[in-house]
């Protein structure tokens, strides 16, 4: 069992990335600034943003900056958000287009208070980009749409390359992570989801206590869910009022979970240090 002590442990050197900037960083800031969009890189405060925008890549976040969660890990600002805005899909849509993605990655905050948690607004934002981009893929990284019947079909019909929904955690840290969460029924989406023929993906955040015997746990749940791509990283708390980090796992550790969740049956895993969910996303593909 990891140590819980919550003393500040002090980060190590493999988890220190450099600061943002250059040229292409620039270009595509610019490019968001100006089309008034948000991407999960930004809000949630992403160690790669630096890399990815350099890139001359970007995560979309939809459905606006506000979250009706708040989950004790998550750096994106909780509160009362406002409307969709119906021309955020197009938004989207052109910005994609001028970075000339290949591969195209939309998340969105959790809207609790819309009555279908906001798969509406993915629709329309996974079809506008696939008119702009027919020959890009497309991924989703949603919520969990607190179990709306019509996710299932929805899903199948945009049809998106990638479906990914992150488990985040072990089932019996929940209440401390995801208090509005429930453990099986975001295995129930990716399942559903799973049975439409859509790859499925998932994500594990490690260090906040769990054991490498309840990550087996999750990694066989998840592959008998039908899940084919796993991404695990080191939890990094944003702020002292975040959920603290218990252990900071070493590089070895990250390659002993990526086996560990192969054998499970899990058929591409990305596990590092700094791995997030849609981190060199393409590349799965």
């Amino acid at each position: 069992m990891i140590n819980e002590t919550k003393s500040a442990i002090r980060k190590p050197e493999w988890l220190k990335v450099r600061g943002f900037g250059g040229a292409e960083y620039a270009k595509v800031n610019a490019l968001l600034s100006k089309q008034g969009l948000h991407t999960v890189c930004q809000s949630a405060n992403c160690p790669n943003r630096g890399e990815c925008f350099n890139r001359g890549t970007a995560t979309f976040l939809i459905l606006g900056p506000k979250c009706t969660r708040n989950c004790h890990f998550c750096d994106i600002n909780p509160g009362r958000p406002s409307l969709p805005d119906p021309t955020e899909p197009e938004r989207v849509a052109n910005t994609a287009q001028s970075l000339k993605l290949k591969h195209v990655v939309i998340t969105s905050v959790t809207r609790d208070d819309l009555p279908d948690g906001g798969l509406g607004h993915f629709k329309l934002t996974v079809q506008a980009v696939k008119r702009a981009l027919p020959e890009s893929t497309v991924e989703i990284l949603t919520p969990d749409f607190r179990g709306v019947e019509a996710v299932k079909k929805t899903i199948a019909e945009i049809r998106p390359d990638i479906f990914n929904h992150n488990i985040e955690t072990v089932p019996r840290l929940y209440p401390q992570l995801r208090p509005a969460a429930e453990y099986n029924q975001s295995l129930n989406l990716l399942q559903d989801i799973c049975e439409t023929g859509i790859v499925t993906k998932s994500g594990l955040m490690v260090g906040v206590s769990e054991s490498f015997e309840e990550l087996k746990h999750v990694f066989d749940d998840l592959a008998t869910a039908g899940v084919k791509i796993l991404t695990i990283g080191q939890y990094l708390a944003p702020s002292k009022e975040h959920y603290p980090v218990y252990r900071y796992l070493h590089p070895d550790e990250f390659v002993a979970l990526k086996q560990m969740a192969i054998e499970s049956g899990i058929e591409k895993v990305y596990s590092a240090p700094l791995v997030r969910s849609s981190y060199r996303a393409e590349e799965a593909l």
